[in-house]
């Protein structure tokens, strides 16, 4: 009996190393940037601050202002995430709509499956981290041609 060894066929594509966000360094690298992005998508979407705070997983008002004030923090990893697939979305949107209608778009009934009706803004309120993962993941196939 030989010993097969399984690989994976040669090719050009070279794997990105994701980013350790349990790494208290990376966090803090990433931090003032992902927030600085958060507010100014706050202010494209026109969310109210209530829905904003949520969509930060629950923030207290008086952290959010200081937050808006002072984006020199170090974040958690699950603000981190829920931020980086938030702007994802944005990017997303921006990719496949006009300026106008993408910034609407999370504000907008729709008539997917996956939102039942409702606007994807409240899917994501209702949902948190998975729902903002399944509309990020979304964007991406549509922006794929599925």
């Amino acid at each position: 009996m030989s010993n097969l060894a399984y690989a994976y066929p040669q090719s050009r594509f070279e794997p990105t190393v994701p980013i350790d966000l349990n790494v208290r360094a990376e966090r803090e690298r990433l931090s003032r940037s992902a927030l600085k992005g958060f507010f100014r998508l706050a202010q494209a979407w026109k969310l109210r601050d209530e829905d904003a705070r949520e969509l930060l997983g629950g923030l207290s008002s008086s952290a959010f202002y200081e937050w808006k004030k002072h984006p020199d923090r170090v974040l958690e990893v699950d603000r981190i995430t829920r931020i980086s697939y938030l702007l994802g979305i944005y990017k997303a949107l921006h990719i496949l709509y006009g300026d106008e209608l993408a910034d609407e778009w999370v504000s907008l009934p729709n008539r997917n499956l996956i939102f039942g009706g409702r606007t994807p803004l409240a899917y994501m309120l209702g949902g948190g981290l998975l729902a903002m993962q399944t509309v990020r993941k979304l964007l991406d196939a549509r922006r794929g041609g599925l």
